[in-house]
């Protein structure tokens, strides 16, 4: 069992085949959940992007060790990770955003909701004000055997 130079190689591409595999495995996942319409567009965008930018420091190790160096990571395929943790955090801040959007219109939505119950009771009870004959006060009709007689 040696420990030397040649088995940290193997492990960076054994590292590097299995972030090009998880990461086209993403993008190809994100593609098929727009293609069956169970995300948006505009939500996707952002998934999209990260899974390329993910796919390409997976393909290209140089570009990946020149943003680790820029970035003090001594283990390039450790900066892969950092940028799919940037991506995700900007993923959920977008979603917070939407979220907060989507909370005040929800509340909007419930106070004009409450405006329409409000105007539709006051408009029952104008019309019971002014129908002299009520549902209620047919309650006490029996209904008759045979016509009317006088």
């Amino acid at each position: 069992m040696s420990n030397g130079i040649g088995s940290i190689g193997t492990s960076i591409q054994t590292t590097q085949y299995i972030a090009i595999a998880v990461s086209i495995s993403l993008f190809l996942y994100i593609l098929f959940l727009l293609r069956n319409k169970k995300i948006k567009e505009e939500y996707s965008l952002l998934w999209l992007f990260s899974s390329i930018v993910f796919i390409i420091f997976s393909i290209w190790r140089d570009g990946l060790e020149l943003f680790a160096k820029m970035m003090g990571i001594a283990y390039p395929p450790a900066a892969l990770f950092l940028i799919l943790l940037l991506a995700i955090f900007l993923i959920l801040i977008e979603f917070s955003i939407n979220i907060s959007k989507l909370s005040e219109k929800n509340k909007i939505l419930a106070q004009e909701l409450a405006l329409m119950k409000n105007e539709l009771e006051v408009l029952k009870s104008e019309k019971q004000a002014e129908d002299p004959v009520r549902s209620d006060d047919l309650k006490d009709i029996k209904p008759m055997d045979g016509p009317v007689k006088k």
